[in-house]
């Protein structure tokens, strides 16, 4: 190879080509028994499998949470899109029930936090549907719960730490947050930051 003509090597996932440029070169050239210098293209790398694992358990953990992972519509759910339809059509009440089972929270505590009084939710049907404002703070509460398991490792660790004082939040428990959607908000916008090393 001249000096002055240079043919870079490239990658393109493994697969090879040589450039319509080379093989000019090497009839201008006309050198019959040279092999030709491989090239490949150069493209951005994307762990397509990484990302799309990734993409898939953050919308069916929170589903399996809420103990609807075999249970049409919601074991279809793939997008954001798929979680408003969910909520506009309203979640069962099995949805909270499972949710209840998972944080350990009491009737009285539920109730407080998706703002229905605790008599009327014990006359709830576990097939009967919670309007869309529950099952909103039912899936925010799922989703929530499903962050904390991936940053702490464990549903466990993550209820010891939703159960005690985090100076980052005013030295207030993380619990005390979940009766608005700001309030959720702004806890996985902590769990953010654990997960980025700024432990509070």
């Amino acid at each position: 190879m001249e000096s002055g003509k240079k043919l870079g090597k490239r990658f393109f996932f493994g697969q090879m080509t040589v450039s319509l440029g080379q093989k000019r070169e090497m009839k201008k050239r006309k050198v019959a028994d040279e092999s030709p210098v491989v090239s490949f293209v150069s493209e951005p790398a994307v762990s397509y499998s990484t990302t799309s694992a990734g993409y898939s358990n953050s919308f069916s953990r929170p589903v399996a949470l809420m103990g609807l992972a075999s249970t049409s519509p919601f074991k279809e759910v793939q997008t954001e899109l798929d979680y408003i339809e969910c909520i506009r059509a309203g979640l069962p009440k099995k949805a909270l029930d499972s949710i209840m089972e998972v944080t350990g929270f009491s009737n009285t505590d539920i109730s407080k936090i998706i703002h229905i009084s605790d008599r009327t939710l014990r006359r709830y049907a576990p097939k009967q549907k919670l309007d869309p404002e529950q099952s909103e703070r039912v899936l925010e509460l799922a989703r929530l719960y499903s962050r904390g398991e991936q940053i702490f490792g464990s549903l466990q660790d993550f209820k010891t730490w939703m159960d005690r004082e985090v100076l980052a939040l005013g030295s207030k428990k993380p619990k005390t947050f979940l009766d608005t959607s700001l309030g959720i908000e702004m806890l996985m916008d902590e769990l953010g930051r654990i997960e980025h090393g700024v432990f509070a």
